[in-house]
């Protein structure tokens, strides 16, 4: 800020471009502006030393609403001195000639007259309003206020200072009040998750119902489909076993037909062969009973001794010899008679 050497008679003083410096010498003003650098006397000097560059100055207060409520205030207002010589005259920014610092404390000065002025605009706009429209709205309200107001104020201006720019942090009331104020928008907030979670399971249910119902009809649709398929199987399998009856049934009434045809062709060539077997045993018989009785002996035996094979021995008496030999002779005799006759 400010940068002192102190010399036997003299001292320098060097300040900083945004220190405004009044070098009073002998009760009159020597030296006016910022930024100076200069030799003087401290015997006979008085300095005075403005900062001209923006100050910050933090508030906090409490005021109450008009429903009786504590509201707790917090901003900053940004300012500067405006004018150096009418704050000169007003506040006191004379510093030590030893050591640069302030003999009093002017920016605390400032910074008092600042924040009364602040908290009156604020006690205005709180009493007028409920501590509900307060917390809810009132912040970018009582901002306005307080630039408007403290832009505005002349005793500022009378001061030398210019105020830049307000901010106000925070509006609060007590922890209790405002839990008690913050309930029913919590409980608000809470039926408004409660109703989306119900919302979320309804919505839940409902696409479960929806998706058990396609299943469902999924279902039907495949039983249908498997009862039609079941049922066209049992008609396939009807007309397969019928057509394989009517197959099998042709093939029996074909045997049956082949068989009767085979029995018949059977039967009529056994009749034909027994009648002509019949028709030969007739001849047969009309021949054996035409022969004479030696002669169908003479066969007989004749037969007889082709199917024997081996004759140990003959008994011939001749009894039987006579009488075969007449008859032989008879035979003879009565064929030749019989030729004769012819």
């Amino acid at each position: 800020m400010l940068e002192l050497k102190r010399y036997p008679w003299f001292t320098h003083l060097r300040a900083d471009a945004s220190v405004h410096v009044l070098h009073f010498s002998r009760g009159r003003k020597a030296r006016d502006g910022r930024g100076l650098a200069f030799w003087f006397r401290p015997i006979n000097a008085s300095l005075a030393a403005l900062p001209l560059d923006d100050r910050e100055l933090t508030f906090t207060f409490q005021g109450r609403s008009s429903d009786f409520q504590a509201v707790h205030v917090q901003g900053a207002v940004i300012y500067r001195i405006a004018d150096p010589a009418v704050a000169a005259q007003r506040i006191d920014f004379t510093i030590d000639l030893n050591n640069g610092a302030f003999l009093v404390d002017p920016m605390a000065q400032i910074a008092s007259r600042m924040t009364e002025l602040a908290q009156q605009y604020a006690w205005d706009f709180l009493v007028a309003a409920t501590l509900q429209e307060v917390l809810t709205s009132g912040l970018a309200t009582l901002r306005q206020r307080l630039q408007n107001g403290l832009a505005a104020e002349e005793s500022l201006k009378a001061l030398g200072l210019e105020v830049i720019s307000v901010r106000v942090t925070a509006l609060r009331s007590d922890a209790e009040v405002e839990k008690a104020l913050q309930t029913p928008t919590r409980e608000a907030i809470q039926q408004q998750a409660d109703q989306a979670i119900f919302q979320r399971r309804a919505l839940a249910v409902e696409k479960e119902r929806a998706i058990q119902e396609n299943e469902l009809k999924t279902k039907i649709e495949l039983a249908k489909q498997q009862e039609i398929l079941v049922a066209q199987e049992g008609l396939n399998e009807r007309r397969r076993r019928q057509e394989q009856a009517e197959a099998e049934k042709i093939a029996v009434e074909s045997a049956v037909h082949r068989q009767a045809a085979e029995a018949k062709a059977r039967a009529e060539s056994t009749t034909v062969v027994e009648t002509a077997k019949n028709a030969v045993e007739r001849e047969r018989q009309e021949i054996f009973r035409a022969m004479p009785a030696d002669v169908l002996l003479a066969q007989a035996a004749q037969v007889l001794a082709a199917k024997l094979t081996k004759i140990d021995n003959v008994s011939i008496t001749p009894d039987n010899l006579a009488q075969i030999l007449a008859r032989i002779g008879l035979g003879r005799d009565g064929g030749k008679d019989a030729g004769k006759g012819g």
